[in-house]
């Protein structure tokens, strides 16, 4: 496909469309992959932390690696960009599993993740598109700069496809939220206290991740809100894909104090349907 910079949000939602397809076809992998025994990696951070890898994700990367490139290769991909870029520059960042403990405890609630970055007037990164596909759950959220955000829901009769929009919850008393914690313990501690302080305004307060697809429901109305703290760099890509959906389907997303996500840097991050940004931060200070 003939890389242009000059589209139409039709084109970029067509991309997103293509990309959804080999998510799915990647995803399919992945699932089976699922059923057997798991052989997990553990990686230290340049911080000093740690975390869990798969060693599916490497097959996941090789192959959406070269199928991206085969539609529309851009200027490449996040992991081998040069120190700096121009502006107007894209690049694919594919994430890895999101979800990795509900993947090896075979819960359904894991996604497959690509999003499509490019750099402004100020030489800053900002997602463009983004797709966050969830194979066990037959689940799929895509989303384009100007051209709004879907769900695509595979069932027994067929695909249906919903335009997305959040919620009209006005208040943090009777909303739903989700919220995301570490398995680093301050991190988690920071998390719990949060949802210790709403007790007793929200109707329920959901913990199930990952964080792609917490943000999705946020987009689609399932939660009124999101928060997780010190969500990382090994994120951003699954971040960076439910971002869009959040934003084309009209909700907000930022960092807890207020400012706006740093895409090379951890984040706390805060996604609400609009309405209750307000109130909500309040807790998050």
């Amino acid at each position: 496909m003939e890389d242009t910079r000059e589209e139409t949000p039709q084109y970029l939602r067509s991309l997103a469309l293509k990309v959804a397809g080999l998510l799915e076809e990647a995803g399919q992998h992945a699932l089976q992959d699922q059923l057997n025994p798991k052989n997990l990696v553990s990686i230290t951070g340049a911080e000093g932390n740690s975390y869990l890898k798969l060693e599916v994700d490497g097959k996941i990367l090789r192959f959406m690696s070269t199928r991206l490139a085969d539609v529309a290769h851009f200027d490449g991909f996040w992991t081998t960009r040069p120190a700096e870029s121009r502006p107007g520059q894209r690049y694919w960042y594919i994430g890895k599993i999101d979800g990795v403990i509900n993947y090896t405890r075979r819960m359904s609630e894991w996604t497959l993740t690509v999003a499509l970055f490019e750099f402004d007037e100020n030489r800053e990164p900002k997602p463009i598109l983004g797709v966050v596909h969830a194979p066990a759950l037959g689940l799929t959220y895509l989303a384009a700069r100007g051209a709004g955000a879907v769900r695509i829901h595979k069932t027994s009769v067929g695909e249906k496809r919903d335009k997305v929009v959040p919620s009209m919850t006005a208040s943090l008393d009777g909303s739903v939220l989700s919220y995301g914690m570490s398995f680093i313990p301050g991190e988690s501690q920071r998390a719990l206290d949060v949802a210790s302080a709403l007790a007793g305004r929200p109707a329920d307060i959901k913990r199930v991740g990952p964080a792609s697809l917490d943000l999705c429901k946020v987009a689609d109305g399932t939660y009124d809100a999101y928060f997780e703290p010190m969500l990382h760099v090994w994120d951003i890509p699954a971040i960076a894909a439910g971002t869009v959906v959040v934003w084309e389907a009209q909700g907000t997303l930022g960092r807890w104090n207020g400012d706006r996500i740093h895409w090379r840097h951890d984040n706390d991050v805060v996604a609400t349907n609009g309405l209750i940004v307000r109130e909500l931060m309040q807790y998050l200070k």
